[in-house]
């Protein structure tokens, strides 16, 4: 699986121009993550049209609905100080000893044979441990790890995993202690309203919002710890709606959405942008868009996950590759 991260370089500057230069990698996203065949049928990848996009694209193909986990996966994995303080706290809370604050990644697929993104296998050891908040010995997370897996697709599934864990199929990330290895499962969810417990779940991590408490807190009904993360909620506020553009764009077969799908007048003006260029190859619409777009504001690095096999059902891939933002660091 290959996973683009777009790393912001400079602070936001005007509204349009950073929705343009935020489009422009994720429409390379999307074309990359197309099928080779698909596209080879489209006459290559330098070719292939931007109108096309609205017929070749299938959901799962570019999926922007894990990239906050993924920010905060970064984060943690890069030591940087606000996230990993935070995290920290919030692993307290739990009780998790250690010093060493990490992050697992845990993506399983929804269809098709399920995967574990990252190096799952390598960082879980049979000594790993996880920190579910109920009574008794905590279980020994690698032992479980396919049976969770498993129980994300299957709701059969979910019936053989321990009473303690029985919700751990929800989880996004396992935060803990790599010294210690001791973990807990985490979720993850850019919308605060949206966050739900389950039994093995732990801790809640949410962006920071503007205006409310960023205090740490312990939700009784929910039984988590919530940790709201600080995160650049203009970098995130611009690559949202970019992302918002290009799935309208799309879905409006290529054409300028109604004014309901983009009520705000920047995100028209970007989409008006793309529909002024349908009939041209993707590559050099993403070439054309590069004067209009604030200059300096991403860069683009690419790197590749390593994919588990723990379902065996299918051969077929539905997720190729995903998009990531990454906040400016000071």
């Amino acid at each position: 699986m290959e996973i683009r991260s777009e790393v912001q370089l400079a602070p936001v500057a005007d509204e349009v121009s950073a929705i343009t230069a935020v489009v422009r990698p994720i429409l390379e996203g999307i074309l990359y993550s197309l099928k080779q065949d698909v596209v080879a049928e489209a006459g290559g990848y330098d070719e292939l049209k931007l109108h096309m996009l609205a017929r070749l694209q299938r959901p799962g193909d570019g999926d922007c609905g894990i990239c906050f986990e993924y920010a905060v996966h970064d984060a943690l994995n890069r030591q940087e100080a606000g996230v990993v303080e935070r995290v920290s706290d919030a692993l307290g809370l739990c009780k998790v000893p250690g010093q060493t604050i990490d992050s697992i990644l845990f993506g399983a697929e929804k269809t098709g044979s399920l995967q574990l993104i990252d190096t799952v296998e390598e960082r879980l050891t049979w000594d790993s441990s996880l920190l579910s908040g109920t009574k008794g010995r905590p279980v020994k997370l690698k032992r479980h790890i396919n049976a969770v897996a498993a129980a994300l697709r299957k709701k059969s599934a979910r019936d053989l995993l321990p009473q303690s864990i029985a919700g751990l199929w929800k989880a996004d990330l396992f935060l803990g202690s790599s010294d210690s290895d001791k973990w807990v499962g985490t979720t993850v969810k850019i919308n605060p309203s949206a966050l739900e417990g389950a039994r093995g779940l732990r801790i809640g991590v949410v962006p920071s919002r503007q205006g409310t408490s960023d205090a740490i807190k312990i939700d009784a009904g929910k039984n988590l710890v919530v940790c709201p993360i600080p995160y650049d909620g203009s970098f995130m506020e611009v690559f949202y709606q970019g992302w918002e553009v290009v799935r309208q764009f799309i879905a409006a077969d290529a054409r300028l959405p109604q004014e309901v799908n983009l009520p705000r007048p920047a995100q028209r003006e970007v989409a008006r942008y793309l529909a002024d260029r349908r009939a041209y190859p993707v590559l050099a619409v993403v070439q054309a868009l590069q004067p209009l777009s604030q200059p300096h504001l991403l860069e683009t690095s690419e790197s590749a996950a390593r994919l588990v096999r723990a379902g065996g059902v299918s051969d077929v891939i539905e997720t190729s590759s995903f998009i990531a933002p990454v906040p400016k660091s000071d």
